[in-house]
């Protein structure tokens, strides 16, 4: 073994769950490792801090645990550094034993019909982006229409169709910053409707984000029975799934009842294909055009050609997310991967020689590795599968020519990189809980990535990043 006299260092680029969840899965290993974390952002938590909607408190449990990981010995933050502009894949070989890639997928997939150029036809990710105070946004959201469309029946959707049809006032008590609250204040949506291309026997959304909907003194869920129609694979689906289960019982209840005096519409629509966006001659979306559909099991088939045009000022797009390829690594453009076999990144994919087969030393896990689709439960899988490979390989691994801990922060610091720390998270996360505390609310996130570096490198948060991790 290479390492025998020191630990196995490891470089894992991504401080949300998948790379996190690596982190532990190492660490639970019982091998002797030295891991660092990077972060493009200047906080760590990814898609938990940026891109879950922010009236979500279970997720507070998940950041919670993962915190505790963080806060483990072997590990370090390393944050607001980019790795392929800031430092190279070459760079971290040259400090590593092992670099393992978990960089998710923020970006919006496409949807390829007429129109969808529009004004106001928006990429789900941006306004999950906005709301959640991503730093890397514009501060300010048109959110002008009164009459919205929503395309997509997963998660995401529903978030969006949430956020859109809830007041501003609702979500004060949240940890979201003053820039969105004001945006939600100003917002003037009256009707969202939620498009799904099948029956609901396919919604991705789980049963607990359904009825959150109906949660809110301010939304009427409304579900129209001619919608819910199953065909045999959809009977199937419900009596072998109980989530499937639970997801039409609660439709179905909804259509049963009578429509109530809530201000704002929120319409559950299934068997409607969007097929194009109509614009109102001056470049704007006035309405979505969608085709009906009928069952036909894990297809959408078309029922004979009957269009519906829906009057929307505003359309979004949450159709899914997509990987971004990494600098330096292989991509699968159109799966949207890093190409991987059981988390070795693949380099060769038809040589029979694993030194040929395989980029020496490179790992990957979670969205990236597999495509956005899952839970947590299952990103702590695909971890434990790639950590799994990369403790096979450690007698194979190139020996680095800086292993030691201080190399890479003497690099850092020459490239002149304003990175952040572990410490320096625990300081940003004092001073978002004191905005919040005068405001009588848990915590107000700072959006500004300027504020956030200078907040997290102050001398209160400075530590001696030099020092080695404790084995």
């Amino acid at each position: 073994m290479t390492t025998s006299t020191r630990p196995l260092r490891v470089a894992i680029v991504g401080a949300g769950p998948a790379g996190i969840y690596a982190a532990d899965a190492l660490m639970k290993s019982g091998a002797l490792v030295s891991i660092d974390l990077y972060e493009r952002m200047p906080a760590p938590f990814g898609l938990l801090r940026y891109g879950v909607a922010p009236d979500h408190p279970r997720i507070k449990a998940i950041v919670s645990a993962l915190h505790k990981l963080l806060d483990k010995p072997q590990v370090r933050l390393l944050g607001n550094i980019d790795v392929g502009a800031d430092i190279t894949l070459d760079e971290l070989r040259s400090c590593y034993d092992a670099v393992v890639y978990a960089t998710g997928a923020n970006a919006d997939r496409a949807l390829p019909i007429p129109g969808v150029d529009l004004e106001g036809s928006y990429g789900a990710a941006d306004f999950v982006s906005w709301y959640d105070g991503h730093p890397d946004v514009p501060r300010t959201w048109p959110l002008d229409a009164k009459k919205v469309a929503v395309l997509g029946v997963g998660n995401v959707a529903l978030d969006v169709a949430r956020i859109l049809a809830k007041t501003a006032e609702e979500l004060l008590p949240t940890e979201i910053p003053p820039n969105v609250h004001a945006g939600l204040s100003a917002n003037q949506a009256v009707e969202v409707h939620v498009f799904g291309r099948r029956g609901p026997a396919h919604a991705r959304f789980t049963p607990l984000e359904l009825r959150e909907l109906d949660h809110s003194p301010t939304i009427e869920v409304i579900v129209d029975p001619a919608d819910l129609v199953y065909d045999e694979a959809a009977l199937a689906l419900r009596q072998c799934s109980k989530q499937v289960e639970l997801i039409c019982s609660t439709l179905e209840q909804w259509a049963a009842r009578e429509p109530g005096e809530r201000p704002h519409r929120l319409f559950l629509h299934f068997c409607e294909n969007p097929v194009e966006l109509l614009g109102d001659g001056e470049g704007r979306v006035r309405a979505l055009r969608t085709e009906r559909t009928r069952p036909g099991g894990a297809e959408v088939v078309a029922a004979g050609g009957d269009h519906t045009d829906w009057e929307v000022q505003a359309v979004y797009r949450a159709i899914g997310y997509l990987s971004e390829p990494v600098p330096g690594v292989p991509f699968d453009e159109c799966a949207g991967v890093i190409p991987n076999e059981a988390g070795r990144v693949l380099a060769e994919p038809d040589s029979d020689a694993p030194e040929q087969r395989y980029l020496p030393g490179v790992y990957v896990t979670g969205w990236i590795k597999r495509g956005p689709v899952g839970l947590i439960g299952h990103t702590k899988g695909d971890a434990s599968e790639t950590i799994s490979s990369l403790l096979a390989d450690v007698d194979r691994l190139a020996r680095p020519a800086s292993p030691q801990p201080e190399a890479v922060i003497e690099l850092l610091e020459s490239k002149g990189i304003a990175f952040t720390t572990w410490s320096g998270w625990q300081q940003l996360d004092a001073y978002e809980r004191e905005l919040g505390a005068a405001e009588g609310r848990e915590r107000v996130k700072v959006v500004e990535r300027d504020v956030m570096v200078a907040v997290s490198r102050s001398s209160a948060a400075a530590g001696d990043c030099r020092a080695s991790i404790e084995p």
